[in-house]
């Protein structure tokens, strides 16, 4: 699954040239937001977006792919708006989502992101809860001082993803104590986690673009399908990722034996690799290497592999439907349909 970024499709942008257009407008804005925080708390933040090392060194920026802001900022574009006002929106989008990853990195007990030790693991755990709990509120700052006349409607939106995502994640640690979850229950759950803030990220940027009801809601929409595309191909890395690309541990979605959404089809297709699977899911015996290696083999023949590739295809397809009913802008289309294509055909 490697995304294709250097070939532009008709008149937009290819998906690299556009992130890098993105951060180059967000990125500024998101530091001096930051810069905001406490130092006990900016330390930890500036770590965790890859700006700093633990003793406060400026670093080389690896602070992911910064999609998200990306998707606002077209948003904006595509419903007629200048990306430029919607900076604040992409700003709290991408300060509510690196909160959601300081917590569920603890939640997780994940010690390694963006290839290097979480924050927790660094500067423990209850200081990385305070620092995620910081940039929640900090979102929440940047939309009511933006200035827009729309900010109210934005912080609603934002605050209504916000706790879907969170409903999402508590869905997600119930299902690491049970053994009969299925594949609809996974699938409202990754629509809470990763979805909500997709489609938020999207409707954000049209309301900063000053789009009229229905693009807002279309765009939303098409923001929503692509975020469980998102998880479904986040969930394949997981399993099968390569962890030089991903900076994750190999199988590190095994290990901890998560419920996602292919693992989850795989278990209730009712073949015998079903069985075996469950089997090594819900036993006492320790997930090594050898036990690893077969867990992701058996979620692949029970079909777990395929399905989600077919998912994420056919979200993919459903999102450029709602794209097309908020009437885009040509270009913003295009890149927007680029974005689309990276994210159901990425590596990392």
């Amino acid at each position: 699954m490697t995304a294709e970024m250097t070939e532009p499709l008709a008149a937009g942008r290819p998906a690299g040239e556009v992130l890098a257009w993105s951060r180059s407008l967000v990125l500024p804005a998101l530091r001096k937001a930051v810069d905001q925080l406490p130092p006990s708390m900016r330390t930890i933040a500036e770590y965790h977006h890859g700006w700093r090392d633990e003793y406060g060194n400026p670093v080389l920026e690896n602070g992911g792919k910064a999609i998200r802001p990306a998707l606002v900022l077209l948003a904006a574009e595509a419903v007629g708006g200048a990306a430029s006002s919607a900076v604040p929106a992409a700003v709290a989008v991408e300060l509510i989502h690196n909160f959601s990853l300081l917590h569920d990195d603890v939640m997780d007990r994940d010690t390694t992101r963006r290839h290097r030790a979480t924050a927790w693991t660094v500067f423990g755990v209850n200081a990385a809860i305070l620092a995620g709990d910081a940039l929640q509120m900090l979102a929440v700052d940047v939309l009511a001082g933006s200035g827009h006349p729309r900010a109210l409607e934005a912080i609603r939106t934002l605050g209504d993803a916000t706790v879907a995502l969170l409903d999402g994640q508590a869905y997600d640690l119930d299902f690491e104590t049970r053994d009969d979850v299925r594949v609809p229950e996974v699938e409202q759950m990754a629509r809470g986690k990763t979805g909500a803030l997709l489609g938020a990220s999207t409707a954000l940027g049209a309301l900063y673009g000053d789009g009229s009801d229905e693009q807002v809601e279309a765009m939303r929409g098409y923001g929503a399908e692509l975020g469980l595309a998102f998880q479904h191909v986040d969930d394949l890395l997981g399993i099968w990722g390569d962890p030089a690309v991903t900076g994750k541990a190999v199988h590190s979605d095994l290990v901890n034996r998560k419920k996602s959404l292919p693992v989850v089809r795989a278990l209730n297709a009712g073949v015998p690799a079903s069985a075996e699977l469950a089997s090594l899911y819900f036993g006492e015996q320790e997930m090594n290497a050898e036990a690893l290696a077969r867990a992701a083999s058996l979620v692949d023949l029970a079909g777990g592999r395929a399905w989600s590739q077919t998912q994420a295809d056919e979200l993919h397809t459903q999102a450029l439907v709602h794209l097309g009913e908020a009437s885009p802008t040509a270009r913003a289309a295009v890149e927007l349909g680029t974005l689309a294509q990276l994210v159901t055909h990425r590596d990392h």
